[in-house]
């Protein structure tokens, strides 16, 4: 009998674990609108800091600045990449913030990809979407920004500030960041050294 209800006060705490989870990560929904404006802000650095994590070397590229809708999150623990990146975030801002556009994509996440669809007939013109929207790769520059990071939401709008950097070990692999919010496919996603994160 002591068993049962060990049991039972382990069933009960897991059922309300995983209710605490579901709602943390269900997404927040916004009325249609645009709801940031700005465009990212890049500026190129001709003599980027450089930081050591393990056997990786980090090497800034530019100064990175930008507010935005998360679109998407996706965790990663498996993987080089996840050594220097557990979080990739899709993000959207001026047309790809508005939930009226976002209503007629279907978008997702897998294997450090974004990616959406929709049926018929785009709501946005696609080039359009592709620049104002992007997966993004975090490297956290701290254990309390992974821990913000981690935690964030789908549909939150929040402002990063960091590096766009390049990521370089001894046996020769290398990681580095796409420098424009234009191209699409493999090698089109930000790396992001991420230095500062709030929810706005």
């Amino acid at each position: 009998m002591f068993s049962w209800r060990w049991l039972l006060a382990a069933v009960i705490v897991f059922g309300g674990w995983h209710q605490y989870q579901q709602r943390a990560q269900k997404p927040i929904s916004h009325a249609s609108g645009v709801l940031v404006q700005r465009e990212p802000v890049q500026t190129m650095l001709d003599r980027g800091d450089s930081w050591q994590k393990g056997d990786y070397t980090i090497k800034a590229l530019a100064d990175f600045d930008i507010e935005a809708r998360i679109l998407a999150k996706e965790l990663y623990s498996i993987g080089r990449e996840a050594d220097l990146s557990p979080v990739d975030l899709a993000l959207g801002w001026g047309s790809m913030s508005d939930s009226e556009v976002l209503s007629s994509l279907t978008i997702s996440q897998s294997n450090r990809f974004y990616y959406y669809r929709w049926e018929d007939q785009p709501p946005r013109p696609p080039a359009e979407i592709a620049s104002h929207s992007a997966n993004m790769h975090m490297i956290p520059a701290s254990a309390q920004i992974e821990k913000t990071l981690k935690a964030l939401r789908p549909g939150q709008i929040i402002h990063l500030r960091g590096k766009l950097v390049a990521v370089s070990a001894p046996d020769g692999w290398r990681w580095q960041s796409s420098l424009t919010r234009e191209d699409t496919g493999a090698g089109a996603c930000e790396l992001i050294r991420v230095e500062s994160v709030q929810v706005l």
